[in-house]
Order: C-alpha cells, then sequence, then structure tokens
C-alpha cells in the first residue's frame, strides 16, 4: 500500500509495519511504500499514528460500507 507522499521519479522505500485491525484485533501484513523523502520525517510519523488509530481490516471496512 502506498503511505504518504511519493514524487515523480522519486526512489521508492519499502517497510514493514505491525498492524492490528482496531475493530476485531486481526493482524493484517503492513507491506507499505513512501517517498524517500517522505520516510522518517515529523509529518510521516504523524500520519502513521493517526492511520494506525483508524485502521481497519478488508471484512471490517466492508462491513462498515455497507451498514453506512
Amino acid at each position: 500500500m502506498r503511505f504518504g507522499k511519493i514524487e515523480e521519479n522519486e526512489k521508492i522505500i519499502k517497510f514493514n509495519l505491525e498492524l492490528k485491525c482496531n475493530n476485531c484485533e486481526k493482524k493484517v501484513p503492513g507491506g507499505m511504500k513512501t517517498g524517500e523523502k517522505y520516510f522518517q520525517t515529523e509529518e510521516y510519523f504523524a500520519q502513521l499514528n493517526e492511520f494506525k488509530k483508524t485502521y481497519l481490516c478488508g471484512v471490517c471496512r466492508d462491513k462498515k460500507r455497507t451498514d453506512n
């Protein structure tokens, strides 16, 4: 999954996260990609923390969409 900012012709950094669904606590693979300039910046860490707080697995995300 792409995360953050990736500019044109910028080197892409691949990294893994320990992700859990915030609804069902299921562990999910966290293979992510981001741009070299964005990786490890303050903005990156702020967005990463927000992403982890609101992350839903595919099953829970789809259930939420159909309920709305």
